[in-house]
Parts: structure tokens; C-alpha cells; sequence
């Protein structure tokens, strides 16, 4: 039913798209047989709000993905590089939780994990609003830092790492079964500052699937067992996730053309210094505004490397 009342709105949305086109149309040729400037100027700015109403429904038309829709939830771990890898993935999250607020998405931290001496090791967030996965799916890999440290006492110039994973929120729990018996569930203290901050009772909890790997830790509800219903989310967004990967890489061999999503292919490059420049390494896709791309406007970014995929 949800899914139906999404269709009908998207055909309500094209059928009042063209009865617009229409009246503008209409109220043109009476502009020109009246030779009224104000119906002109009128009929100008319903053009370009049209155009800029078309552009975002053909924007959309790009999600066409099984969970596009979906919300998601993604995680950053940070790579080699100790505390320089992690302030580059604190800074990741910083540009995608200010991405979120942009679009009105509502995040939660489900599980975060502090450097030693500033940054994060590895953070998962969940995202919900529509298109969450559909746009956040174009994040996914490794990302690629080059700054002058503020942690070298020397000013040189470092090159970080951090891997980014994108899951979608399965709304139908059939979508992906899971063996209970497949999985190992460990409970334990969340880690915290100290203090009265430090969890008196286990609640933290952390998920294991064996058959392949995968492991999810949740620990920042109080409850245990909220805990554990987000722990389970994300494994099966994680199983989809590596469904969707299976599938596109045996497309990609079908057609003869394979990359290992490895540390050594970065999806995308942040250089700082020695110049400004974003580069998105599958769409060429760039911009000398790091500033504003470190800031949450990444949709661009996201835009240009979903077209690359339809075209």
C-alpha cells in the first residue's frame, strides 16, 4: 500500500507538472496577442520554476535501485594512518551529518568508536527520510585526504584513508533472511568518557555473522535491546548491501570491465594542499570548493556520479 500511495502521488505530480506547461502555454499566446509585458514577465518566471520542477523529477527518475527509496544507514572506518586517519573520518562525518540536516533527514549515531587523541576509528549513523539509500549509495568506497597535518609538528604533507559503507533499512524483514543460528551475539559495557557517564549494566551489543564476516556492533541507546533491534537492521542492510555488490560486479565481468574496491582505487579525492580540489574519480566530476563540499554540499557530487551510472 505504501508503495502504491508513492506511485500515485509520483502520477499525480506529472499530471499537474503538464496542466502547468499547459496554462503557461495558454496564457503565452495571450501575452503575445495582448503584447502585455506584465503577463510576459509572468509567464518568464512559471517557466523557470517548470524547469527547475522538471529537473528535480528527472533527478529522481535516476533512483531506480530496489531500496532507493529506502532510509539507510552508513558506516566510516578510519584507515591506516592512526590519528590522521581518524580526524579524516571525524570530518567525513561532520560533511554527511551536515549533508542530512540540508535535506531535512533525520540521523542517529548507532555506534562510535573515539581515537585515541582526536577523530573517530569508525562511526555508523542511520538516516532516515526518502531517498536516503538512493543517494547515499554514491558514497560508498574508500576516500582520499591530502592536507598539510596539523598533528605533524613539521607541517608536512600527509595522505589519509577512510572507507565509507552505505547499507539500506530493509522496510520488509523477508527481503533478507537471516539464520539466527549463523549469528553470534556478544553483549557487553558501552565504552564512554568515564565518569557518570560509564554504563553501570551491559548494553552494548554486538552481532557476528559468521558465514561472512560481517560484524555490527550498536551502543548508544541505553537499552539493550534497542541496541540489539538496530544491530539487526543494520546486518540486513549490510547482507542487502552485499547482495547489491555481487550483482554489480558480475554485471561488471559480464561486460569485461572490474575493479577491486581495494584502498588503491579511491572513489573520490579531497586535496587541500598543495591546491583546492574534489575529485569524484568514477564521474570526473570536480570542484575547487572544498570548502563547501567539507560543509555538506556534496549533491553535486552525488548527481554526477548517478548520471555516470545511466549513462
Amino acid at each position: 500500500m505504501k508503495d502504491l500511495t508513492t506511485r500515485q502521488a509520483e502520477v499525480a505530480r506529472w499530471k499537474t507538472l503538464r496542466a502547468r506547461l499547459t496554462d503557461a502555454i495558454d496564457l503565452l499566446e495571450l501575452a503575445i496577442e495582448e503584447n502585455s509585458a506584465d503577463e510576459i514577465q509572468a509567464v518568464a518566471q512559471e517557466t523557470a520554476a517548470l524547469e527547475q520542477e522538471f529537473a528535480q523529477i528527472e533527478f529522481n527518475l535516476l533512483f531506480s535501485g530496489q531500496y532507493d527509496r529506502n532510509n539507510a544507514a552508513f558506516s566510516i572506518h578510519a584507515g591506516a594512518g592512526g590519528t590522521e586517519a581518524q580526524d579524516w573520518a571525524q570530518m567525513l562525518l561532520r560533511m554527511y551529518l551536515r549533508w542530512a540536516e540540508a535535506h531535512a533527514y533525520r540521523t542517529e549515531i548507532l555506534e562510535e568508536t573515539e581515537g585515541e587523541e582526536a577523530g573517530i576509528k569508525s562511526v555508523t549513523v542511520q538516516v532516515q527520510g526518502e531517498y536516503a539509500y538512493g543517494r547515499l549509495k554514491a558514497e560508498r568506497g574508500v576516500h582520499r585526504l591530502v592536507r598539510l597535518s596539523p598533528f605533524d609538528a613539521n607541517n608536512r604533507r600527509h595522505t589519509s584513508f577512510a572507507l565509507v559503507e552505505v547499507m539500506p533499512e530493509l522496510e520488509d524483514e523477508g527481503d533478507i533472511e537471516i539464520n539466527p543460528d549463523d549469528v553470534r551475539i556478544d553483549i557487553y559495557h558501552a565504552s564512554g568518557h568515564g565518569g557518570q557517564n560509564v554504563q553501570k549494566v551491559a548494553t552494548a551489543v554486538r552481532l557476528t555473522h559468521e558465514p561472512t564476516g560481517i560484524v555490527v556492533t550498536c551502543q548508544n541507546e541505553r537499552s539493550q535491546l534497542q541496541n540489539k533491534e538496530n544491530a539487526w537492521k543494520v546486518l540486513r542492510g549490510r547482507l542487502a548491501e552485499k547482495k547489491i555488490e555481487e550483482q554489480e560486479a558480475e554485471r561488471a565481468r559480464i561486460k569485461g570491465k572490474h575493479v577491486e574496491a581495494g584502498w588503491g582505487n579511491a572513489i573520490r579525492s579531497y586535496v587541500l594542499h598543495p591546491y583546492q580540489m574534489v575529485k569524484d574519480n568514477r564521474s570526473e566530476y570536480e570542484t575547487a570548493r572544498t570548502d563547501l563540499v567539507l560543509d555538506g554540499e556534496i549533491d553535486p557530487l552525488i548527481e554526477a556520479y548517478l548520471k555516470s551510472q545511466v549513462n
